[in-house]
């Protein structure tokens, strides 16, 4: 799964397989914890994050949401500056 950014020890990921389908979704990873996010509508959509995390998460989507949509669509990763 190609890394995007980390910060504040939670690395964010996207992949894409051939049966990766809606809704389009990044991948936190904190420790022995995961969270799936949806990118069009913030919300942890499976895993178990902390809420801190979540909402760290949450924060830096906000500021990337467009980029990680066209990422997605495009299936064309780049690296995207920490929170």
């Amino acid at each position: 799964m190609p890394e995007i950014t980390r910060f504040y020890g939670i690395v964010i990921k996207m992949y894409f397989k051939d049966s990766e389908h809606e809704p389009s979704r990044i991948h936190a990873i904190y420790g022995d914890c995961m969270g799936a996010f949806n990118i069009k509508t913030m919300k942890m959509i499976q895993g178990d994050l902390p809420r801190k995390g979540q909402e760290l998460v949450r924060e830096w989507l906000a500021l990337h949401q467009n980029e990680l949509q066209e990422m997605w669509e495009s299936q064309k990763i780049r690296k995207l500056p920490p929170l």
